[in-house]
C-alpha cells in the first residue's frame, strides 16, 4: 500500500509514527498548501489527514485511492457525494481526547475564575514582595461547590466533564442540541434556562445547522453578569463580534475559548481586542493535544488501516 500523510504537524513532532511503515511505502509531508494537494495526493491508496480538504478538487487525479483517515472526529473536510460516487472509504477516531479535553475544560475554567492571572501578575511584579499583609483579595472569588455547570452537548466530553463537575459538588444542567440526547442522572433544561440559571456554561457540542451561532447578543444577555463560557466545541457556536461585545460591556464574568471560528486565529478577529487575562482565555486549539492523546489517535488510525486491509470495517464514516 501507498500511504501519504499530508500533514504530520497536525499531529506534532515526537509521536511515533513508525508503525505505518510495517504498512507498505509512505510518505510524509509536514503540511500541504492547496496547491500541492492534488499532485501528492495522486499516488496514494491511503490518505491520512486533518484538515485539507477531501473533495474532487483534491482528489481527481488519486484514480488509487481506496481510504481516506481523519486523524480526528469531525468529518467535514470530506465531501461524501465525491467520495461515495467513488466508493472511497472515510474513517475517523473517536474518543482519543476525552480525558485531555476534560482536563482542559477545568484548566480554562480555574484560571478564569480563580483570577490567576491577576495574582500571578501581582507576586511577580514584586507588590507580594512589598505587601504588608501574608494574604492579597482585591480580585474576589468563589468556591465552586454549591454552583451550577450548564454543559451545552452532553456526549462523551460533556459526560466526563459533568462527573468532574460533580465532584465539585456543582448542580449540573444539560441542553441538547439535537434534541435527541437524554440523560437520567442529569436535569435536562431548555437554552434559556441553562443559560439563565448556570454560574458556568461549558460548550461541547459539535458544528452544524443547529449550532452554528447557538450563543449571540441575545443568549449572552441571558447568562448571569458573573457567569464564565467555556467552548471546547467549535469556535463558530459563538458568535465572537457577540462575545468580544458582551466582555467589554461586562454583560457576563469571563470566557474561555480553545477554538475560534477562523483558524490559526485571523488579526480581524474582534476578540483580539479584549487583552484583560482576568475576562478572557484563549488557547490554540490544544485541549485535545496532549502527548497521550496524540499518539491514542495515531494508533488508531493505524488499527483503522489494518483492518480495511483484512477487509473488515472500523470506525466507516458514512453519510
Amino acid at each position: 500500500m501507498k500511504i501519504v500523510f499530508l500533514e504530520t504537524d497536525t499531529l506534532g513532532d515526537d509521536v511515533d509514527l513508525s508503525m505505518f511503515d510495517r504498512l507498505g511505502e509512505v510518505i510524509k509531508y509536514p503540511c500541504s498548501k492547496s496547491e500541492e494537494n492534488t499532485k501528492r495526493c495522486e499516488e496514494a491508496e491511503i490518505i491520512i489527514v486533518n484538515k485539507v480538504p477531501m473533495n474532487e478538487e483534491t482528489l481527481r487525479l488519486a484514480n488509487n485511492l481506496k481510504l481516506i483517515c481523519i486523524t480526528g472526529t469531525g468529518t467535514n473536510i470530506v465531501d461524501f457525494n465525491y467520495t461515495n460516487s467513488r466508493n472511497i472509504t472515510v474513517t475517523n477516531v473517536k474518543g482519543y481526547s476525552t480525558h485531555s479535553v476534560v482536563q482542559h475544560t477545568f484548566a480554562l475554567f480555574f484560571y478564569l475564575y480563580e483570577k490567576l492571572s491577576y495574582y500571578d501578575s501581582f507576586v511577580k511584579s514584586g507588590d507580594y514582595i512589598r505587601s504588608d499583609i501574608f494574604s492579597h483579595f482585591i480580585m474576589k472569588f468563589h468556591e465552586l461547590s454549591g454552583k451550577t455547570w450548564g454543559i451545552i452537548g452532553l456526549g462523551e466530553i460533556g459526560r466526563g466533564v459533568a462527573e468532574v463537575a460533580k465532584q465539585f459538588g456543582c448542580h449540573i444542567l444539560y441542553y441538547s442540541t439535537s434534541g435527541k440526547n437524554s440523560n437520567p442522572n442529569y436535569r435536562q433544561v431548555d437554552l434559556d434556562t441553562l443559560l439563565s440559571e448556570s454560574d458556568v456554561v461549558s460548550i461541547h457540542a459539535p458544528l452544524n445547522d443547529m449550532t452554528k451561532d447557538l450563543i449571540g447578543e441575545k443568549e449572552l444577555h441571558r447568562m448571569k453578569k458573573t457567569a464564565i463560557l467555556l467552548n471546547l466545541g467549535r469556535g463558530a457556536i459563538i458568535n465572537e463580534h457577540a462575545l468580544a461585545k458582551a466582555l467589554m460591556e461586562d454583560w457576563i464574568g469571563g470566557a474561555g475559548l480553545d477554538v475560534l471560528t477562523v483558524e490559526p486565529m485571523i488579526a480581524s478577529n474582534p476578540l483580539i481586542r479584549v487583552q484583560d487575562s482576568t475576562k478572557l482565555l484563549i488557547t490554540p486549539h490544544i485541549a485535545w493535544a496532549t502527548v497521550e492523546a496524540r499518539q491514542r489517535v495515531t494508533e488508531e488510525v493505524y488499527q483503522n488501516i489494518v483492518e480495511f486491509s483484512n477487509n473488515k470495517e472500523r470506525n466507516v464514516v458514512r453519510q
